[in-house]
């Protein structure tokens, strides 16, 4: 029998998507993990639960061992000093090609979806404005 909660069909490996998550988070400003963590936590990508804390961090690591991003201690009196990331120019150009990288993976995806739903008799995608699709 199928451990559907094991199987990738469950969405679990989209967590693999944490560097473009990440990416883009830092695109918007500057963050510490903590609040890298909680911000991917909103992402419709995580469905409201926790990516790991560990793989998360490593993945920081990584982007700033190949210069994506930087990272600098940022002191405060009320709290523990908190390590801040900070996007770098080549990290805004990862980001760009990973955005041209999902817009085909998305556009394969939605293709994938229609034999699919051809093949279980279902009615294929409709996109707003196509003729299936009336805008009101």
């Amino acid at each position: 029998m199928i451990d559907f909660d094991a199987c990738p069909c469950s969405g679990k490996t989209l967590g693999k998507l944490v560097k473009p998550a990440v990416l883009m988070l830092l695109a918007r400003h500057d963050m510490h993990g903590y609040e890298i963590l909680h911000e991917l936590t909103r992402l419709p990508l995580f469905e409201g639960l926790r990516p790991d804390n560990t793989g998360v961090y490593r993945a920081l690591r990584s982007m700033a061992d190949t210069g994506m991003v930087t990272s600098a201690w940022a002191f405060s009196e009320t709290g523990p000093a908190r390590r801040v990331y900070r996007l770098t120019p080549e990290g805004h150009a990862c980001l760009e090609r990973w955005m041209d990288t999902l817009e085909r993976y998305r556009n394969a995806v939605e293709q994938l979806l229609d034999m699919g739903r051809t093949a279980v008799g279902r009615a294929p995608s409709c996109q707003t404005g196509a003729e299936c699709c009336p805008t009101s």
